[in-house]
């Protein structure tokens, strides 16, 4: 605001230097244009030799006719009849049309003069009119409006300081709201909100943008929380059998209890590994590498790693499809998504690639509509009343959606009478064409899922 107020200042300043110079410059321009008119009008006299004497002027104006010996010819009344107004060589200069000032003394007039000349007479007989107007009104006339700007201008800053602070205060007012709500912000709870003023402003429009991202910064701080809560509950118990059978083992001795810890050690480990999976794509939601994967050969991959399942894996592959990500990620998604089914299949469970993607289908009891969003938060298990370890601990949906999201494609879960059909979509590389046959070019050819055959 100081530098708002500073500025302004400078300006009025400037301002006013500018119309001084301007007034100035416009009241010395009059003068010369009347005493060149003057000057004319005596000349036009002495061409048609009728020039009266004294001769007849006006305004307070002081003329002289001087010939080229530098004699004064004729005069105004008041001029003095011997000796010129101007000098030899500033005559010289004035018959140029150069204007200039000269001291009143030489007119007996206090104050200076503005002095023009023009050309007059016969060429056998050359004469110059000398005409001298006192400018001391004049200078009067810029002295006072001098005077009423300096004067003026310090009041003028003051009320326009006054004003500028009374405005720019009324239309700060709602920042520093906003600051002071800002300061009382602790992100404890969310209930954290920045004062939202009812104009229809930029302010107001920033501080419902601010509110919004306040609302997606609780939402994601409720959800680590959320997080955090259900992995220690998730971590607890596991460490608590592990913990009972450690006690049980050491009192009685007993061996076996070695295989029920090495159940609860790996699912432990998995837990941890999901977690870990989960915490990295938090923080970097991009792909770490990509190249392309023929679907096909990852169904087969997979089906051939669940070869003793409980139930069979069987594939259907089609026309071949061809996409571009992670193989490692994707290798992830499946393995989850049967994971998932064969726990659920009642006879079998059906891989199968499919335009634009895949499916992974089961037999067993299906997901209720309502649920087939709710299943692919975080720690969420629908069959609350089974065992931990047969049911997982809810991360492996949450897990694909993820991943799948992160190479730009959706997950869905339909009803497969009976069973579920999960259905991945995925960006599909084009096919290239030669000779009206498809053909994928060599290198991609060349290119295979790792730990294919």
């Amino acid at each position: 605001m100081l530098i708002g107020a500073g500025g302004l200042a400078i300006g009025f300043a400037l301002g006013g230097l500018v119309l001084m110079a301007a007034l100035g410059h416009a009241l010395q321009r009059g003068v010369d244009t009347d005493a060149v008119g003057t000057a004319r009008g005596v000349a036009e006299l002495v061409n048609v030799r009728a020039l009266p004497q004294p001769v007849p002027v006006s305004g307070g104006q002081i003329v002289q006719v001087v010939d080229a010996q530098h004699r004064v010819r004729s005069a105004s009344i008041g001029a003095d009849r011997l000796v010129p107004l101007l000098r030899p060589d500033e005559l010289a200069e004035a018959r140029a049309g150069k204007s200039r000032y000269v001291d009143g003394s030489r007119a007996g007039v206090s104050g200076p003069l503005r002095v023009v000349a023009v050309k007059a007479g016969p060429p056998d007989d050359p004469q110059t009119v000398i005409v001298a107007r006192p400018v001391s009104s004049l200078r009067a006339s810029v002295n006072v409006v001098r005077t009423a700007l300096l004067t003026t201008y310090p009041l003028l800053i003051a009320v326009l300081a006054l004003f500028a602070w009374r405005v720019v205060g009324a239309a700060l007012r709602p920042v520093e709201e906003l600051r002071a709500g800002a300061e009382t912000i602790t992100g404890g709870g969310s209930s954290d909100r920045l004062p939202v003023s009812g104009s229809q402003d930029e302010i107001q429009r920033l501080a419902v943008t601010l509110n919004d991202m306040l609302d997606r910064l609780a939402y994601a701080r409720a959800r680590q929380r959320a997080f955090v809560a259900d992995a220690a509950h998730e971590l607890r118990s596991p460490l608590a059998n592990m913990r009972t059978e450690l006690e049980v083992a050491k009192r009685i001795g007993d061996p076996a209890e070695v295989d029920d810890l090495l159940v609860d050690v790996e699912r432990l480990s998995r837990l941890v590994d999901d977690l870990l999976l989960l915490a990295r794509a938090d923080d970097a939601p991009g792909l770490a590498r990509t190249e392309p994967i023929e679907l096909g050969a990852l169904l087969r991959e997979t089906a051939e790693r669940y070869s003793a399942a409980r139930v069979p894996v069987t594939i259907a592959v089609g026309a071949a499809q061809w996409t571009s990500g992670d193989p490692q990620a994707l290798r992830h998604v499946l393995s989850n998504l049967v994971d998932n089914a064969v726990r659920h299949a009642t006879s079998r469970v059906t891989l199968a690639v499919v335009p634009g993607g895949f499916t992974v289908i089961d037999d067993g009891p299906g997901i209720p509509a309502a649920d087939r969003e709710r299943v692919f938060e975080r720690f969420t298990r629908l069959d609350d009343a089974r065992a931990r370890d047969a049911g997982g601990a809810g991360l492996g949906l949450a897990i694909v959606q993820e991943l799948v999201h992160r190479h730009g494609g959706t997950v869905t879960l339909t009803d497969a009478k009976p069973g579920v059909r999960a259905r991945v979509r995925l960006p599909m590389l084009p096919l290239l064409r030669r000779g009206g046959s498809p053909f994928l070019s060599a290198r991609l050819r060349m290119i295979r899922v790792p730990g294919s055959s």
